[in-house]
């Protein structure tokens, strides 16, 4: 629009001018490409939000495995300790049994006492499981016994002790569990 009075273009023709230029005669031409902007800045700013979040859950992620690895990292050498706790208790078993064996029996029970002092000391600790409901999770089945003594699916007897780390079954106890009695 040109000023009336003096029929010269204003400031707002050399705007719309310019305007026009670079968008084409037409303003809604502006229109669609200032939209199609922001669509595309939207969507930037949608894929840098993901990345980051995807960033933050992988950090995460790997903080745990980290962390339970370090948690972890004794499993190894206590499964490898295990067996020589199982003997220890063997040879006290046997020395009970035996007359005369005072002095051994009594070496082998602070051995053992010792043993299971290291085992506690990195968090490694017996399942319980006499006279405990069956969980399969804690517990190996050996054998089931009818019982009227014990409710069905109760540990009536350990075969072999159980260990766990933490939360983590280092190996299961192996137990004998009650059934129903038939009688």
């Amino acid at each position: 629009m040109n000023d009336p009075k003096t029929n010269e273009a204003t400031p707002a023709d050399d705007i719309a001018a310019a305007t026009d230029a670079v968008w084409g005669a037409s303003g809604d031409g502006h229109r669609d490409e200032g939209a199609a902007l922001r669509d595309e800045l939207n969507a930037a700013k949608d894929r840098a939000l993901r990345a980051q979040a995807e960033l933050d859950n992988y950090r995460k992620r790997t903080r745990k495995e980290m962390e339970d690895e370090r948690r972890y990292a004794q499993l190894p050498l206590l499964s490898d300790l295990l067996p020589v706790l199982d003997n220890v208790e063997r040879a006290i078993q046997a020395a009970a049994k035996q007359s005369g064996t005072d002095g051994l029996l009594a070496g082998f029970k602070m051995v053992a006492e010792q043993l299971e002092g290291v085992l506690a000391r990195h968090q490694c600790r017996r399942i319980k499981a006499l006279h405990q409901p069956f969980d399969p999770h804690l517990h190996a089945a050996v054998m089931l016994q009818p019982s009227s003594d014990y409710p069905a699916n109760t540990v009536v007897q350990v075969t072999q002790e159980g260990y766990q780390l933490h939360d983590r079954v280092i190996r299961p106890a192996q137990v004998i569990v009650s059934a129903a009695d038939e009688r």
